[in-house]
């Protein structure tokens, strides 16, 4: 162990390099004196000093600024053989806590660990006091390096070197500031199938299997933006696959200023062409090697759970000098653990995988204690993470907090008898100054994905209560779940209880892989309507794909030329697709299973538990919002019907009589409207025509409707003049008593003429008046107001009686028309006549049209009322 004292140089040190940062009391700036530290070495190029600096400067620094309360100064020094870092504050009255000699205190003591750590990790460190500051320094040797080398490892036996292909690829990819592809390398091309020109302006994110969790600000974006990053994900390759690489980024800006980052990926078991070497271990006066778990302690944990995760296995796997190494998360009860982290594994088949924590009855079948396992092929299932790994012999230690069980820590070795109760003694130690910072991880990230499933949810009701279209909500239920919640979705539907479930909805995060996934699901019976909540694991997509892949691939292999062969890729890609695994919620609504929502994931992937708990309120809320939008269908629908068996099926021919009729509801079609009309035959020679319009909406006033329109046709075929069949309509109307309503109404009788010409006779109680264009022009009333129906019992109507000439247009409408408002403008019934005037020699139908426009574009807004437009026009005699 380095002792402390005043620093003494045997020979001149000649200072290469400088650099120097104050900083602030107060708590950030610990993190920026890292951030300072690191950036710092990895400019001289020293990468394999940073985990010590960077330790050792955040303590010294939080002892300054946190502890004593000043501000802190640290400079950086880089000689030709070692670096040193000072550290300054300016409480020199602090000592150092030197207890009985050579002591430092205890690894578990909060005071004096800086100095500790200076001891063990240091090759020489010491403390300089001057009237006004105090100085910590501590000195790091750089290993000895061939001349023209910035980095060197010893010589290794052949048998020790990392394993790769006999062919080293080197995928090069380049992203700009905005996440897409801008440079794709040949090697690339190689390994992952695409051609430069299939990735060029895509996203990264399309291609990279990055686990989306919400809440959650680890991501890929945002390690895209750091200034180095090294770690493993997948990259899904042209055939469907999801390869595991190790990649290295680099964040570089052009001579324009312009920001990149420049991506190197190799296979993730030739790791080691890119992985930073680890550091040399320091050792002490007393021969004690520092443990790389006491250096990864001492340094500020990563901001994410993930990366302390991933980091934790690393250093595990490596400091047993293992080939894989795996962590496991506790669920909240400690019945389950589930897979967070794993290295040397298929970490796309495991991650979030669950186990159980008692798995026998013995000592080694508890995750609670340390557990040795010298050969797994005498012990079969012993450690179910492992089955069909290779792996041979594992050494597993439990992750306690205050008594309780928090996770497991596992290093596995491919050969047997790897591992004894010293390693597991080492890794036990591990673990334990590891447990209170990923348990302390886990609540934050837990608490933040609360708080992101909470904005989630909230943004999900807003846009589900935002429709009431049966079609826009399964569409909405799929956006919102894919990728968010799971990779791809499929939505089935239940119409009743004797219906089979439909699939209604799919869809995938690569669009591509929408229809075949759509087929594979339509050629399997759908999932069972279970009401039971939560969700269940269904495995019919999995096995089916994984049959028509088998098929497909011995169909190729028999006959390579058929056509039968060309569909090999689409089946393999959605083999793929539904190769993870797949859950089925219940859609449930007012008691009654309405339909199921299917998750899936792709590789071998599995779901988290959170992730299943944020689908199932997702799918509570959905299921209410798609049954309110069947429920809305089914009233829409009701209503339609009633308001197309209020108006007449068809129109009758008049001779010489041009007839065109434009019925116009308004709002969204759940409401039955009160406009009406209708043309019918009399007798011969005769045709009845009505325009009316009762008071409100809504089954009321449909009432009232039919009663009128039924009437009518009935009373004035009966021989019933005009103002004896309104008079006999105006009392069934007051007889209905509660549940009358007024009616205006325009009745009237046409008699066509030989000379082509027309008798009237009119009738209009209440109702806007009639309008006639003659062909000159000229508009003016075809009728007198008189009182309207449903108000008073005893009324005495009279006829109108005028003679239409040929060319003639009788335009009758409802107050929709003439209504019409923009702000404290109407149309009127003189607006209307201006329109009208606009319509000489028009044909009946050119005329409704022309005055349809002149309505929707007087006013802005959609039309507050129902309308009905009915024009006739006598024909102009044939000039020939």
């Amino acid at each position: 162990m380095a002792e402390p004292g005043v620093e003494t140089r045997t020979r001149s040190a000649v200072i290469t390099a400088r650099a120097t940062a104050s900083f602030e009391p107060v708590g950030r700036s610990v993190a920026a004196a890292r951030a300072f530290v690191r950036d710092t070495l990895q400019g001289w190029g020293h990468p394999e000093l940073v985990d010590d600096a960077v330790v050792l400067t955040s303590e010294l620094v939080t002892n300054a600024v946190i502890h004593a309360g000043t501000a802190a100064e640290v400079l950086c020094l880089r000689a030709e053989d070692s670096i040193r870092v000072e550290v300054a504050d300016r409480y020199p009255e602090r000592e150092i806590p030197v207890q009985g000699g050579r002591s430092l205190g205890s690894p578990d003591r909060e005071n004096g660990r800086g100095l500790l750590l200076c001891a063990a990790l240091a090759h020489r460190w010491g403390v300089d006091y001057t009237p006004t500051r105090k100085h910590v320094w501590f000195h790091l040797d750089l290993a000895q390096r061939p001349v023209g080398t910035r980095s060197a490892g010893p010589v290794l036996p052949d048998a020790l070197l990392p394993v790769t292909d006999s062919r080293v690829r080197v995928a090069v990819v380049q992203i700009d500031r905005g996440g897409a592809v801008t440079a794709w390398n040949e090697h690339a091309q190689d390994l992952f199938g695409y051609d430069p020109e299939q990735v060029t302006g895509k996203p990264l994110g399309d291609l990279a299997a990055w686990p989306h969790t919400p809440g959650i600000g680890t991501g890929l974006a945002e390690a895209l933006r750091l200034s180095r990053w090294e770690g493993s994900y997948g990259i899904r390759c042209a055939d469907g696959r999801v390869i595991p690489v190790y990649a290295a980024h680099l964040r570089v800006r052009d001579a324009q200023g312009e920001p990149s980052t420049v991506c190197l990926l190799v296979r993730e078991h030739e790791r080691a062409v890119l992985q930073t070497p680890h550091r040399p271990t320091a050792e002490g006066s007393e021969g004690r090697t520092a443990d790389p778990f006491e250096v990864f302690i001492g340094s500020p944990a990563p901001d994410d759970l993930d990366g302390l995760l991933q980091r934790t296995v690393e250093r595990a796997r490596d400091m047993l000098d293992g080939d894989a190494a795996f962590l496991l998360l506790a669920t909240d009860d400690e019945t389950e653990l589930e897979v967070r982290a794993t290295t040397g594994l298929p970490a796309a088949r495991q991650r979030f995988a669950r186990v159980p924590v008692e798995t026998g009855a013995s000592r080694y079948g508890s995750a609670r204690m340390p557990a040795v396992h010298e050969d797994l092929a005498a012990v079969p299932g012993a450690v179910p993470l492992l089955e069909g790994t290779g792996m041979r012999s594992v050494v597993t230690v439990p992750l306690k907090v205050e008594g309780r069980l928090t996770g497991s820590l596992g290093v596995a070795a491919e050969a047997a008898n790897r591992y004894s109760n010293e390693e597991a003694l080492r890794l036990q130690f591990a673990a334990d100054r590891i447990a209170l910072a990923v348990e302390s991880a886990r609540l934050g990230e837990l608490e933040r994905l609360r708080r992101g499933s909470l904005s989630f949810l909230v943004e999900a009701s807003d846009l589900l209560a935002g429709t009431l279209d049966r079609d826009q909500t399964l569409a909405l239920m799929a956006q919102m779940t894919v990728p968010t919640l799971a990779t791809w979705c499929a939505v089935y539907t239940i119409a009743d209880q004797s219906s089979d479930p439909y699939l209604s909805y799919v869809l995938h995060e690569d669009e591509d892989r929408i229809d075949g996934l759509k087929d594979l699901l339509s050629s399997i019976s759908p999932p069972d309507p279970v009401p039971t909540p939560g969700a269940r694991v269904w495995a019919a997509p999995a096995d089916a794909a994984h049959r028509a892949a088998l098929t497909a691939s011995v169909r190729a292999l028999d006959h390579p030329t058929s056509p039968l062969s060309s569909g090999i890729d689409t089946t393999l890609a959605t083999a793929s697709t539904v190769a993870g695994e797949t859950v089925v919620l219940p859609l449930v609504a007012r008691n009654r299973v309405i339909g199921m929502l299917t998750l899936g994931r792709p590789s071998d992937d599995h779901f988290r538990q959170e992730i299943l708990e944020l689908a199932e309120d997702l799918s509570r809320r959905a299921a209410l919002a798609l049954d309110n939008a069947r429920l809305y269908s089914e009233r829409m629908a009701i209503s339609q019907s009633l308001q197309r068996s209020l108006l007449p099926p068809g129109l009758p021919v008049i001779p010489g009589v041009e007839v065109d009729v434009i019925y116009r509801a308004a709002g969204e079609g759940n409401e039955v409207g009160g406009d009406f009309y209708d043309l019918f035959p009399i007798r011969d020679g005769v045709y009845g025509f009505a325009i009316g319009d009762v008071c409100g909406t809504g089954p009321e006033a449909a009432a009232v409707t039919g009663l009128a329109r039924h009437a009518l046709r009935l009373l004035a075929r009966e021989g019933f003049g005009g103002p004896a069949v309104l008079e006999r309509l105006n009392a069934a109307i007051l007889d209905e008593g509660a549940r009358s309503r007024f009616l205006t109404l325009l009745y009237g009788e046409m008699l066509p003429q030989e000379d082509g010409s027309a008798i009237l006779k009119v009738v209009c109680a209440g109702h806007p008046l009639p309008l006639r264009l003659r062909p000159d022009g000229t508009v003016s009333p075809a009728a007198e107001p008189q009182p309207l129906l449903g108000v008073m019992e005893d009324l005495e109507l009279y006829e109108q009686k005028i003679t239409l000439d040929p060319g003639d247009v009788l335009l009758c409408v409802t107050d929709g028309v003439t209504e019409r408002r923009e702000g404290t403008r109407m149309l009127g019934d003189d607006g209307l006549a201006e329109v009208l005037k606009t319509c000489t020699g028009l044909t009946a139908g050119a005329v409704a049209s022309r005055v349809l426009r002149a309505v929707e574009r007087f006013a802005q807004a959609p039309a507050s009322d129902d309308m009905a437009i009915l024009a006739m026009r006598l024909r102009e005699p044939d000039p020939r």
